[in-house]
Formats: C-alpha cells, sequence, structure tokens
C-alpha cells in the first residue's frame, strides 16, 4: 500500500444475485448525508451497503433494508475527532464515548448476520489492530461475498 493515507466510500448492493459495487463522491467520506442519499437510492433486494474507510483510523458500515437503517462504527473513540464518527452514535442513539472509555465498535454488529457473518467475528475484525480500516472491510466483504469486486475496486483507487 502506498505511504499516503487511503480514504474512500462505496456503495454495494446485490442485483439478479450478483454483487455490485461503485464508489461514492469523496464527500461523503465527510458528509453522512451524501451516504444516506445513496444508500435510499439504491433500493434493491437485499438492501444497499456503504463501506467508508476514514484516514486509516476506522470505517463506518451503514445497510439500508427498506427502512430500517443498521449502523457500525469500528472504533466508537473516532468521535471524539471526527464528526462523521460522532453523527453515527447519534444516528443510532448511542452514548458519546469519554476520553477514558475503551476502543470498541459500536452499533448493530448484527449487521450481517444475515449474510453469515456473526456478531462475534465482526468484533473480533474491529478489534484487529495489526489491520488498517480498508484491510477491515476487505475481510468483512470476502466473508460476506463480495471480497474479489471490493479489492479490485480498492487496488484502483
Amino acid at each position: 500500500m502506498a505511504e499516503e493515507t487511503l480514504e474512500f466510500a462505496l456503495l454495494s448492493w446485490r442485483d439478479d444475485g450478483q454483487w455490485r459495487i461503485s464508489q461514492l463522491p469523496d464527500e461523503a467520506t465527510s458528509d453522512i448525508g451524501l451516504v444516506l442519499d445513496a444508500l435510499r437510492a439504491q433500493q434493491v433486494d437485499g438492501g444497499a451497503v456503504a463501506l467508508l474507510a476514514i484516514d486509516d483510523q476506522f470505517f463506518i458500515i451503514m445497510r439500508q433494508i427498506g427502512a430500517r437503517m443498521q449502523m457500525v462504527l469500528s472504533d466508537v473513540m473516532a468521535a471524539l475527532d471526527y464528526e462523521i464518527a460522532a453523527e453515527v452514535l447519534e444516528l443510532s442513539d448511542i452514548d458519546f464515548p469519554a476520553e477514558d472509555d475503551a476502543d470498541e465498535p459500536a452499533g448493530d454488529l448484527n449487521i450481517f448476520a444475515d449474510l453469515g457473518l456473526d456478531p462475534m467475528e465482526l468484533q473480533m475484525i474491529c478489534d484487529d489492530d495489526d489491520l488498517y480500516p480498508d484491510e477491515q472491510l476487505e475481510v468483512i466483504t470476502r466473508r460476506i461475498g463480495f471480497g474479489d469486486i471490493y479489492s479490485e475496486l480498492v487496488e484502483n483507487l
């Protein structure tokens, strides 16, 4: 991986049983409204998934199925320094962390239980300090079925 920070926002969805993925505008990494609009616009069977890697520090996953929105923030402590992370906590009705809280994931860890990724495994991926956010997202996308197209797109960013 290059020396520069890898930061991106992607949108994925299933179309006729095949996973598809596209890049969201760069502004989506700091504007949760753009991400929410993209998710709502992509109403397909099984819903749409947004994957955000922020500043080599943390990731955000958002999944919309019909009217139901699920969110995961890989490190609750990111909310102290990043507005978009604080917005995820607010939208998920999760308490803001204190300076001395542990760095742990926040949100609905059952987000991909229907796709074979249980909450404990997602917690372990979030807790793996040896992986950058884009690498953690790669592990997740491989487990739920679209790791190859995720990796291809990220390599070309």
